[in-house]
């Protein structure tokens, strides 16, 4: 299904050519002044240096034309050249009605099929998640399910930190506290020898522990840090002990991380990890000599990828060190080779911190330079901004350090919970739901609300509100909505768009017509802020049409079927979106 816009420029187009003018012309915006008209076309002004030609009098011209088409019900030009657009209530009800019974809901579909890799979550292994990993998390999966819901094929890859040093450091902290443990044993044999069963809240606090003991400027520490590199690198070359240990790690990691993503309504179609790539390391290497683009610098290996355009520096990509150990640029590339294997992309996205800005840039270059990729992929990096505090700074616990993910997420649970009336539950389990997806719906909104790349304020007691523009309020909307089709039993209605009887009606009709717009921008724009910013309008569209029109006590059948249908419609629409969001919708709050 078309935009309403796209409909509109059709429409208009054909007008301009009509008479006598290039059909291009036609585009139809939605209208800077509402006040005045809901939809406009400037192409009268581009007409005049075209036709040498008052453009008053092109608009003019095209406007007579536009009246006489039952699409619109005035049409009419403004000086100095503007053509001003009101839709006809039998048209506006017709493209609602197409909405309705759209199985995308209204949501234009990509024109040619196309395949999508997203790299968001980046948890890393033996590391709790903490709140830095809130934001790629959720706004990855936005775009997972927005790009599928436009007709792409999506795969989302969580792309585990699980090989390199910081492997290394917990499990020769492992080691210094287990050192019976078989798989240190120089005869260790993965057919028969045992892995002791690992504690995921004792793997939470080996790694801080560990990365501090090996910054320390004493003997101990650099010998700790020196046997880090060494395990690191035997664990590289599939040491079996080390190996076998790591793959314990990496399964006790991924189970607890599992849990706090299925909170956020986050999932992934890949469990892969930087090992992974470690098998096409050999084929990345091989594909960079043969072109000639690796050379040596210092004892490291390197690719220079700075170009003459280049404002500042850029330094080149290090493939290997001088002790001949890979860096994520290695990882990362050889990784870009096994998704060209297994999945041909058209698209890979990473939806990681803005402040690896450069790193991406290195990446992309290099993987371009060497025909890793084709120059038809797009390589993208979707670098989101910081979740602040309310001191501006990066958001801590109170004693100042990071807070845990988990932490963060009991702390909404618990407000959500105190917020919640209890009337109307049959338990207290009912109550607890409740209170999970109000948090959740809260946290999610209250980011995804913004422009990714922005910085926000993290403030619980704002996005718990059930007024303004929070998660709050939307789900407090569909909670209205359910309570009005309760009491008409007609949960699960047909919808039958009749004539519109009132203004806010009207208003609420052109809000529903627009939805795809916003998803169109979203996608186009990878920014879910727009569907957040449509839900909002539609819920406070909807806010205004309940408070006018009186639905339940409605005596005439017909005005009142409309406005059920109306009710059945936003609420789809809504579910629609909170869908894409990652947002569950609740029956009562």
């Amino acid at each position: 299904m078309n935009t309403i816009t796209a409909v509109l420029t059709d429409i208009v187009s054909k007008a301009f050519a009509d008479c006598g003018y290039e059909s291009s012309l036609g585009t139809v915006t939605v209208s800077d002044r509402p006040d005045m008209c809901q939809f406009q076309c400037n192409g009268a002004f581009g007409g005049a240096k075209l036709y040498h030609k008052a453009p008053i009098i092109i608009a003019q011209e095209v406007a007579d034309r536009l009246s006489q088409i039952d699409v619109f019900v005035k049409a009419e030009a403004v000086k100095p050249a503007f053509i001003n657009l009101t839709l006809s209530d039998s048209f506006l009800t017709s493209v609602c009605a197409e909405i309705a019974a759209d199985e995308h809901c209204g949501i234009p579909q990509t024109e040619k099929p196309c395949t999508v890799v997203i790299d968001y979550g980046g948890p890393n292994v033996a590391k709790p998640l903490h709140i830095g990993h809130l934001r790629s998390a959720i706004i990855g999966e936005a775009l997972k399910r927005l790009a599928r819901s436009c007709g792409m094929k999506v795969i989302g890859d969580v792309h585990l930190g699980d090989w390199g040093m910081p492997m290394g450091l917990v499990i020769a902290e492992m080691m210094e506290r287990h050192p019976d443990w078989r798989c240190f044993a120089e005869d260790f044999d993965p057919d028969k020898d045992f892995i002791a069963q690992l504690d995921v809240n004792e793997l939470n606090e080996i790694y801080p522990l560990a990365s501090k003991k090996s910054k320390e400027d004493t003997d101990e520490g650099r010998a700790f840090k020196e046997k880090a590199h060494e395990i690191t690198a035997q664990l590289q070359n599939h040491n079996p002990g080390y190996y076998a240990l790591w793959k314990e790690l990496v399964n006790a990691s991924v189970s607890d991380v599992k849990k706090s993503y299925a909170k956020l309504n986050v999932d992934f179609d890949c469990w892969y990890g930087e090992s992974d790539a470690d098998r096409y390391i050999d084929e990345l290497l091989g594909i960079l000599e043969s072109k000639g683009l690796m050379h040596e610098s210092n004892g490291a290996m390197i690719v220079d990828v700075a170009e003459e355009s280049d404002k500042a520096p850029m330094p080149p990509v290090i493939i290997k060190k001088t002790d001949g150990s890979i860096l994520y640029d290695t990882t990362d590339l050889a990784t870009l080779i096994q998704r060209e294997h297994d999945f041909h992309p058209d698209y890979v996205w990473y939806v990681v911190d803005k402040r690896q800005a450069l790193h991406f840039e290195q990446c992309f270059r290099c993987a371009k330079k060497a025909g890793i990729v084709s120059p038809e992929t797009s390589l993208e990096h979707i670098g989101f901004g910081t979740m602040n505090g309310s001191d501006g700074k990066p958001y801590k616990t109170r004693s100042g350090g990071v807070m845990q993910l988990s932490m963060l997420l009991d702390t909404a649970f618990n407000s959500a919970y105190e917020r919640i009336s209890k009337d109307g539950f049959e338990s207290d389990e009912q109550v607890r739901d409740c209170a999970q997806k109000l948090a959740i719906a809260s946290v999610k909104f209250g980011d995804l609300i913004n422009n990714y790349a922005k910085d926000y304020c993290f403030d619980l007691d704002k996005f718990l509100s059930a007024e303004g523009k929070t998660g709050a309020y939307l789900l407090y909307t569909v909670t209205r909505i359910c309570s009005v089709l309760r009491k008409m039993n007609l949960e699960n209605g047909e919808i039958k768009l009749g004539r519109i009887y009132t203004d806010s009606e009207r208003e609420l009709m052109l809000t529903i017509a627009q939805t795809g717009e916003a998803f169109k921008k979203a996608l186009a724009e990878r920014a879910p802020n727009y569907i957040c910013e449509n839900a909002y309008q539609l819920a406070v569209a909807f806010s205004k049409f309940y408070h006018d029109n009186h639905i339940l006590s409605e005596e005439d059948s017909e005005k009142q079927q409309a406005w059920i249908s109306l009710c059945l419609l936003v609420k789809k629409l809504l579910l629609k979106h909170f869908d894409i969001l990652g947002i569950d919708a609740v029956e009562r709050m």
